[in-house]
């Protein structure tokens, strides 16, 4: 009976040798592999909170982390809260207009806008990799932006400031037909200083705006 007992351990040390022998590189990428998704949801849940995040439903437009990669629609990343938090309250009240948005933000509880502004403001904005490759254009939109003095609401080196958006490194799309927004009254701005100086910018001053402010890069987190 010992005797027996003596084979069957044997045989089941060998057998566990041999799976070892076999599956032990699948076992052993399944370990890091998994390992890898627990540090991806140990970051995931300490930047933004538990799954599932509220911020997760702006992805298909704002992109993740707020890094927008449609044309259509502005990065959110490193905008100030204050700004964020003012403007998810505007759609929310009808004063500012987009049927999507107003739909999202009517749903949006004080607490979870404040949640999210505070969100976006703590991340990074990217930095555009495209290169300015028309030097007139982007000449003559730096040119307008310095003579209309944007820096003035817009903050220092254009990078946003507590009552306005963040210019820089924005799409040169969404840019250009905010511009035309405030110019034709379909956006107003509660000073009405956007609206009266787009109607001071030709076609061609819009494109030239919208060119310089998308090829400005923005600082990244620590300012540089």
């Amino acid at each position: 009976m010992k005797r027996g007992i003596k084979i069957g351990a044997v045989l089941v040390v060998s057998a566990g040798v041999a799976a070892g022998a076999i599956f032990g590189p699948q076992l052993w990428a399944g370990y890091h592999f998994m390992e890898a998704v627990d540090q991806q949801t140990r970051e995931y849940e300490a930047n933004g909170g538990p799954w599932p995040q509220l911020q997760d439903t702006c992805i298909l437009c704002h992109g993740q982390n707020g890094q927008s990669q449609n044309t259509q629609y502005p990065a959110l990343a490193g905008l100030s809260a204050s700004y964020i938090a003012s403007q998810l309250h505007a759609f929310a009240e009808g004063q500012r207009h987009s049927p999507p948005m107003a739909s999202i933000a009517r749903r949006l509880t004080d607490e979870n806008i404040e949640m999210l502004a505070a969100y976006y403001e703590r991340q990074a904005p990217e930095i555009p990799t495209s290169v300015a490759d028309n030097t007139a254009t982007f000449e003559q939109g730096k040119r307008l932006v310095t003579d209309k003095a944007c820096a003035a609401c817009h903050g220092d080196q254009l990078q946003g400031s507590p009552i306005a958006p963040r210019l820089a490194g924005q799409s040169e799309m969404y840019l250009a037909d905010q511009l035309i927004a405030f110019k034709q009254g379909d956006r107003k701005d509660p000073t009405q200083a956007m609206n009266g100086l787009s109607k001071t910018l030709s076609d061609d001053d819009i494109k030239a705006t919208a060119y310089y402010l998308a090829h400005t890069p923005p600082t990244d987190a620590d300012g540089n």
